[in-house]
């Protein structure tokens, strides 16, 4: 009998880092804070993450990498995990979405969905 793979939920916010970025050099930073929640049975480690990042002309960034933000967090039933990271545009709004490469304490591999969230300048969208 397989266990049951872990529920992984993944929630993220942006906000605009008005100090760091450049209107007239086309230049847009946003920072991100992602919650990663183990709702599941068994533990999981995220290995990888994958995001696809599109700015408002259609231009569009992948991002691979180990881990994140140097780090494979090993998450228990029940564990949380966040970390801020950055992305910068050259258009005033964009999105980003992805997936973490994960494995379960039985050796499973799986990918846990990102879930699209924007990337907006303050008033820009309504």
């Amino acid at each position: 009998m397989t266990a049951a793979r872990p529920d992984i939920r993944i929630t993220a916010i942006s906000r605009y880092v008005e100090d760091q970025s450049d209107p007239a050099a086309e230049r847009y930073v946003f920072a991100y804070t992602v919650t990663i929640e183990n709702h599941g049975t068994l533990g999981a480690q995220l290995i990888d993450r994958h995001w696809v990042i599109t700015d408002a002309n259609g231009r569009v960034q992948e991002v691979r990498g180990a881990g994140v933000v140097g780090e494979q967090p090993q998450l228990a039933p029940g564990d949380r995990y966040e970390y801020t990271s950055a992305a910068m545009l050259e258009t005033p709004v964009g999105s980003m979405q992805g997936k973490y490469g994960m494995i379960d304490a039985d050796g499973n591999d799986f990918d846990a969905p990102i879930p699209v969230f924007n990337l907006a300048v303050p008033n820009i969208l309504h």
